[in-house]
């Protein structure tokens, strides 16, 4: 099952993705309620048919609508020892707001008070009912509707300078996620991740080198908060990461799910 949020005759939509000749993506049923509001169980949801509309052709929107962005920071060893870190001995969490969402295909925008700007590509999870209080025996899969590409995109100098990441994390348009959602994955027996500037590979990372798994980040989490359907996990970066500048394109690609490409632009 794959899903998008797109614009069609003015109206933002839910739309069923499938895969045509060609391997190629056509949007071809509105769903008539929210994904979250599924249980987990999207196939199942109401829909209607539609004239069929080539994914790449569509207006989409980020496909998650969360209460809340958490991200986790140094889940793999490469990327924690390239920043200087040390590996952090339990997961580290921080925000990011949904008003930092931003499409495929959105601009980023580097604000005036950032002199070096990174990008950060991710395996980003979606939930699919509320999550609280997990015990170490409860299988998280039922928990997970599904998986989406993000950019954990970063004003790193304001990371670096403040004990809290809120600024240097929370900008709008800081958090690119799409183009669309997608269940059948495993990240435990592991999922590439990769990211490109201007076409170049910079990042490429694998899922099963994660320092804390899926499922231990999934019960962490909710010891601590309440999940509720639609929020987004972002599950930490592999090595590569650097700056980019405005005219910079960057993508962020992971197998079965698609790509996601978001120009830069200095802020006016």
């Amino acid at each position: 099952m794959k899903y998008c949020r797109f614009v069609l005759n003015g109206s933002a939509h839910y739309g069923l993705v499938e895969s045509v000749a060609g391997n190629n993506e056509e949007i071809t049923r509105l769903l008539l309620h929210a994904p979250q509001e599924s249980d987990g169980d999207v196939e199942g949801l109401p829909s209607r048919r539609i004239d069929r509309i080539p994914l790449a052709q569509a207006s989409l929107l980020p496909p998650v609508q969360p209460t809340k962005i958490v991200c986790v920071g140094r889940n793999y060893r490469e990327h924690a020892a390239e920043l200087g870190n040390e590996v952090p001995q339990e997961p580290l969490l921080f925000f990011k707001p949904p008003s930092s969402l931003l499409p495929p295909g959105g601009i980023i925008l580097r604000p005036q008070a950032s002199a070096r700007t990174d990008y950060e590509g991710e395996l980003g999870v979606v939930i699919a009912r509320r999550c609280h209080r997990l015990a170490a025996s409860d299988d998280v899969r039922p928990y997970i509707l599904g998986y989406t590409c993000v950019n954990d995109f970063t004003a790193r100098d304001l990371q670096d300078k403040e004990p809290q990441w809120v600024r240097g994390k929370g900008f709008d348009t800081f958090c690119p996620a799409g183009p669309l959602v997608a269940d059948g994955l495993d990240p435990w027996a592991g999922i590439q991740v990769e990211t490109r500037v201007n076409g170049d590979l910079r990042q490429s990372g694998n899922t099963k080198d994660f320092i804390y798994p899926l499922d231990v980040l999934i019960r962490y989490i909710s010891q601590i908060m309440t999940l509720e359907p639609g929020d987004l996990i972002a599950t930490g970066t592999p090595k590569g990461v650097g700056p980019v500048l405005a005219g910079d394109v960057i993508e962020v690609s992971i197998e079965g799910i698609g790509q996601l490409r978001n120009p830069v632009a200095d802020q006016p």
